[in-house]
């Protein structure tokens, strides 16, 4: 299998296989979550852990998320290069820059720092540190039998794909989920084995919760078809928006927070210390802001919040995850998306339906559609998060108010955005991954790889070398073909120097010369290559 991959059968187990461990990984990681919030929390039934919360000391409230953030500032700060947390962003880019491969040691510490981040009183979701902790699962098995880089992608989207069917028992949006946003293909040959891994992380799921969805909806989810349509537009149009408010808040605060940590100083592991003590003085008075919020977000759905509540949990929820995801805390988006959209939509709900009495169906339905539609601009998945909603409610009868506020709110936040909250975390560190291969791939390749040595066939003249490095016109051997081009066309030759170091009389010694042709050869040979893999 090391020296010639594994066969389609194999493949196969290789995905069950896969997807088994991701759901046990992901089970755990659920149910160590609910024992350590009983623990913290001192209740047995954290399904309603935010009515809980408000029976205890407001001192206890303050204290645990601070002691969180302090004991997740010491871990990242102990066994992470940056301090921060690993998540979906990171998985996208092992899948489209890594031959599907992940950070493991930052990955370890990152699921333990967002276990103790949801535990203690962090505001987001748990759906990224999975995902994450899945991708080192691939990662290792593709190490183990050295897969090339198609290969280790499929086997990457087999790990989230399980991972995110285990963790809201939704097979279909699982698989889903693994081919739009992770591979971001629907090739066929990634199909199957994704299907069978999301199948056996789904299994994992049932065999402890059964067959049960994660929301219990009213029966009165009524669409009064055609004339309410309108709505359902105008609702998509508004989650785009409050989605956008949602991602450029946390981007704000992220900004915000690294200015602040730069001009005072700052130990990095003391900033999700300061970001714990700022939650917990929200909690203190709002405490739905506590961990994934799926309390809150049955009662919306269920219609027992008013409008009032609504637009102010929503409110606060945002500053809740900016500050949590800001301060480097951990966790994942999905979760708090759920919980936004669902809080936008019953307050659109609420006024619509007492406007328009007579030609409107239930209001919970727009909290419904809401929640889907915040969740898909959030994620840019509008398939996976559609198909989602539907497995998390098992609410099919209602299908065309959602996807209508699910398309145009994707469509309006991605014109906003760099197309969702994760490829616009890359952009922002210099990974071009939202615009497609023909942006990152050349950032794959290092000078060092594609240049010709001295002694090869067809190589630079070494004088007209020293001229070039003398005119500062030279690369690095970790120079990447990303930054040569741009240097290619501002000098106009046929070929640039890669050097080393200046050695103690000041002279870099050339190690080879990177042509023009070369590198548009091996750019080329890449696109080819990634479109075979994405069609076949």
């Amino acid at each position: 299998m090391r020296r010639q991959g594994p066969s389609q059968v194999q493949f196969w187990l290789i995905a069950a296989a896969i997807g088994t461990g991701a759901g046990f990984a992901a089970l755990g990681f659920r149910k160590g979550i609910e024992s350590l919030q009983a623990f913290l929390y001192g209740t047995d039934d954290v399904a309603r852990l935010h009515s809980f919360a408000e029976t205890l000391p407001w001192y206890w409230i303050l204290m645990l998320p601070i002691v969180g953030g302090f004991l997740t500032g010491w871990i990242l700060h102990l066994f992470t290069p940056d301090g921060r947390v690993r998540s979906v962003a990171d998985v996208i880019e092992g899948s489209a820059m890594h031959n599907g491969r992940v950070e493991y040691k930052a990955g370890f510490a990152s699921a333990f720092a967002s276990l103790i981040t949801l535990s203690s009183g962090g505001s987001t979701g748990r759906e990224g540190p999975v995902v994450h902790m899945a991708g080192m699962i691939a990662s290792r098995v593709s190490d183990e039998i050295r897969a090339d880089g198609i290969t280790g992608r499929d086997l990457l989207g087999c790990a989230v794909a399980a991972a995110v069917s285990a963790s809201f028992n939704a097979p279909i949006a699982g698989a889903l989920f693994a081919l739009e946003v992770v591979l971001r293909h629907f090739a066929v040959h990634a199909f199957a084995p994704i299907v069978i891994a999301s199948v056996a992380g789904t299994i994992i799921n049932r065999l402890e919760y059964g067959g049960v969805t994660e929301f219990l909806l009213p029966k009165a989810n009524v669409l009064e078809f055609y004339i309410e349509l309108p709505a359902f537009i105008l609702l998509g149009l508004l989650c785009g928006l409050v989605a956008t408010v949602l991602m450029r808040s946390v981007f704000y605060a992220e900004d915000f927070g690294n200015l602040v940590q730069q001009r005072t100083g700052m130990p990095r592991w003391l900033r999700p210390t300061i970001a714990g003590a700022l939650l917990g003085l929200l909690a203190i008075a709002f405490p739905h802001i506590i961990g994934v919020g799926y309390e809150t977000t049955s009662a919306t759905l269920t219609g027992q919040i008013l409008l009032w509540q609504a637009v102010l949990f929503a409110v606060i929820k945002v500053i809740a995850v900016a500050i949590t995801m800001a301060g480097r805390m951990g966790g994942g988006m999905f979760s708090p998306s759920l919980m936004i959209g669902a809080l936008t939509g019953l307050a659109f709900g609420l006024v619509a339906t007492s406007v328009f009495p007579e030609v409107s169906g239930a209001h919970t339905l727009y909290a419904l559609a809401g929640m889907g539609a915040v969740a898909a601009a959030v994620l840019g998945a509008p398939i996976s998060t559609t198909m989602i909603v539907f497995e998390l409610t098992g609410d099919w009868q209602t299908g065309l108010a959602v996807m209508v506020a699910v398309s145009l709110s994707t469509a309006l936040a991605s014109r906003l955005v760099d197309r969702s909250f994760f490829l616009t975390q890359l952009e922002r560190r210099g990974a071009c991954v939202a615009a497609g291969p023909q942006a990152y791939l050349l950032a794959m390749f290092r000078a060092a790889s594609v240049m010709r040595a001295p002694e090869d066939p067809g190589a630079a003249d070494p004088a007209r070398c020293a001229e070039m490095v003398e005119d500062g016109i030279f690369l690095t051997p970790e120079a990447t073909l990303q930054e040569a081009m741009p240097l290619f066309d501002k000098a106009g030759v046929p070929f640039i120097p890669v050097v080393g170091d200046a050695e103690e009389d000041g002279q870099r010694p050339v190690h080879g010369a990177l042509f023009h042709v070369d590198a548009l050869k091996t750019f080329n040979r890449a696109l080819a290559a990634t479109a075979a893999e994405e069609h076949s």
